[in-house]
């Protein structure tokens, strides 16, 4: 008899460091007990992929809100007091495509999101009208281009986005780790001539904030995808970053779940910075015949 099928379930969780220091395995572990979590949507959804701001006294938290009966994502907002205490949640941005991995960058004083959107065959900046509500499509980056997990930086004066480019290869999407840059947020935006930088399943693909280390050297969180989609989160050091030349190499500590979860410790695959806290995620897989009943309605149609 065959497995029950498998079903990723992510949650979310505020750890109350900044990302230099829970990038560090040993740290992280040490803050297990302190991390806040996201309630979870329950029944056949999740929440991941989170990226978030702190205003004031209040943190907003953006995260991929995903329905397998829909097999569909949206973004949400999710409200935290000055004690991390979980507010109240809200639809930040939907469209007639899947979005997911929220990144926010804030650039002359706007705020803007450049969520994965590679069913619209782009990557798309989205502008912030009225923070954190009201998001309006403000250009296309990279246009044509059905990139994920679109990653930014702004480093030694200019702009960086680490990317993966989805096609009908789909073990490409998990291990080939593309770079473009842009003198202005807005562009344009040039893809790296070395692209891809990484050819590897487990260092392939962005997972998170980019972030300058103490030695000046640029750390980039990326997922390990070698026996499970994001079962785990590893780094690149790109020692050498400029138009002409990338020079990278694997560098830092291995995040798991289990660091931080009994519940969760089947996956890792993000780690962004959030001001004085930084978010992750991290799941559990689940094997049951239950899921068969919930694919065949959304084949069909059923509500």
């Amino acid at each position: 008899m065959k497995c029950p099928p498998e079903t990723d379930f992510w949650q979310v969780g505020l750890v109350p460091a900044k990302i230099t220091a829970a990038s560090h395995a040993p740290a992280l572990a040490a803050l297990r007990e302190k991390i806040s979590w996201l309630p979870g949507p329950g029944g056949w959804g999740y929440v991941a992929d989170p990226f978030g701001l702190q205003r004031g006294d209040m943190t907003h938290v953006f995260v991929e809100a995903f329905d397998y009966r829909t097999q569909h994502g949206v973004i949400e907002h999710h409200a935290f007091g000055p004690d991390l205490a979980w507010k109240n949640k809200d639809l930040a941005l939907a469209c007639p495509f899947h979005l997911s991995y929220p990144f926010l960058v804030e650039d002359n004083g706007e705020v803007f999101m450049i969520p994965e959107s590679h069913r619209a065959g782009e990557i798309a900046l989205y502008r912030a009208r009225r923070f954190p509500g009201d998001w309006v499509r403000e250009t296309a980056l990279l246009p044509g281009v059905p990139g994920a997990e679109p990653s930014l930086l702004r480093h030694e004066g200019r702009w960086w986005m680490f990317f993966i480019i989805v096609g009908p290869d789909k073990t490409r999407e998990l291990r080939e780790l593309h770079v473009a840059y842009a003198d202005s947020l807005t562009g344009p935006w040039r893809r790296h001539a070395q692209n891809p930088v990484v050819d590897d399943r487990s260092r392939g693909r962005p997972g998170g904030t980019p972030f300058v280390a103490p030695d000046g050297s640029v750390m980039l969180p990326v997922q390990d995808c070698g026996h499970t989609y994001g079962g785990a989160l590893n780094f690149l050091r790109f020692a050498t970053l400029t138009p002409e030349r990338i020079a990278v190499e694997p560098a830092g500590s291995r995040l798991t779940g289990d660091l931080v979860s009994d519940s969760h410790r089947d996956g890792f695959h993000t780690l962004s910075s959030c001001g004085e806290l930084t978010l992750i995620d991290t799941k559990r897989i689940v094997h049951s015949w239950a899921r068969l009943p919930v694919e065949l309605k959304r084949r069909i149609g059923w509500p």
